[in-house]
């Protein structure tokens, strides 16, 4: 039989197949992570806390788009966002004080629920803008804390 002939090579080449296949199915699954967050400054413990933590900076912070957390109210809250893989995320949250599902306006344009935005991004003349309140998360645990803001 001469060196490299075709049943050589066949082997050859199933053997190389047959041990990508096993090595790809043996990688390990994205790293995860948490995202641990604590709000202050609560008016009062009444109603709940809607959290929202979005990678989609389209339509933010009025709709949400990746995890959401409802949190009964309290004077100081701590809750965690689990299995969080990396990205750029950015979270809103809504004091709802009588737990109607929305966000209650004053004027028609001013909240008078109470408000919040990771990285404590700044409010002038409406909600800041997604890359004010962006944060990377990698594969370590990452903490926000946020501080509730209401304008009446």
């Amino acid at each position: 039989m001469r060196h490299g002939s075709r049943p050589f090579r066949r082997v050859y080449a199933l053997t190389l197949t047959g041990g990508a296949a096993l090595l790809a199915s043996a990688a390990p699954p994205a790293a995860t992570t948490s995202v641990e967050v604590t709000v202050t400054d609560l008016r009062n413990d009444k109603g709940v806390v809607r959290a929202c933590l979005t990678t989609v900076a389209k339509g933010w912070p009025n709709s949400c788009k990746a995890y959401e957390k409802v949190i009964p109210s309290g004077s100081k809250l701590q809750f965690t966002f689990t299995d969080i893989p990396p990205g750029r995320y950015a979270i809103a949250l809504l004091h709802d004080e009588n737990n109607n599902g929305k966000a209650d306006l004053a004027l028609g344009m001013m909240p008078k629920e109470g408000f919040g935005f990771s990285r404590d991004a700044k409010v002038r003349m409406g909600p800041p803008k997604f890359t004010s309140a962006a944060f990377d998360v990698s594969s370590q645990k990452v903490s926000q804390t946020i501080r509730m803001r209401y304008m009446f």
